[in-house]
């Protein structure tokens, strides 16, 4: 059976792997991040952080209500510091976030994978971050070749990291 590129297909259960195939025009994230949730696969609308080296903006978005959405967190590859553990993945999961993706460190990644939140990073870093209120919220962020728009859908499994634009009604 041959899948054709339509938008009218279920996206939310595909694998990036088909919804590649479906969608030739999606942004694909260079292959730099690893797993450390426990949660392999998750979707959702993308919700944008830009911070350095200061975690108190991913803790007060984490308290917010996630509505199965992902943070994306470009906190500009810094290998300095965490800016994502064990307790703000735990605040994730009550808060009700399907995951988080930072372009930076996290930290306690064994708590982090018995959640069930999907997390990428590029590294763990035993340091925490500091605790200045510092930062964007809701801007373009760009890092792995792609820039992602407040709102964009971002698809995550063992394959990859996918985003397709949000759909505007």
């Amino acid at each position: 059976m041959t899948l054709l590129p339509s938008t009218d297909l279920p996206t939310q259960d595909l694998p990036t792997t088909d919804l590649s195939d479906l969608h030739p025009q999606a942004r694909v994230l260079a292959p730099v991040f690893t797993e450390y949730g426990g949660r392999p696969r998750f979707v959702g609308a993308a919700v944008t952080l830009r911070v350095q080296d200061h975690n108190p903006l991913v803790r007060a978005e984490l308290e917010t209500p996630g509505e199965g959405r992902v943070l994306v967190v470009d906190g500009g590859g810094s290998l300095n510091c965490a800016l994502l553990g064990g307790m703000l993945g735990e605040l994730g999961v009550s808060s009700g976030w399907a995951g988080v993706i930072v372009h930076g460190c996290v930290r306690d990644t064994a708590e982090l994978r018995r959640l069930n939140l999907g997390v990428r990073a590029l590294a763990p870093h035993p340091r925490k971050s500091g605790k200045q209120l510092q930062g964007e919220r809701g801007v373009p962020v760009t890092f792995a070749g792609v820039t992602i728009q407040p709102g964009d859908m971002m698809y995550a499994d063992e394959d990859g990291i996918l985003v397709l634009p949000a759909i505007s009604e």
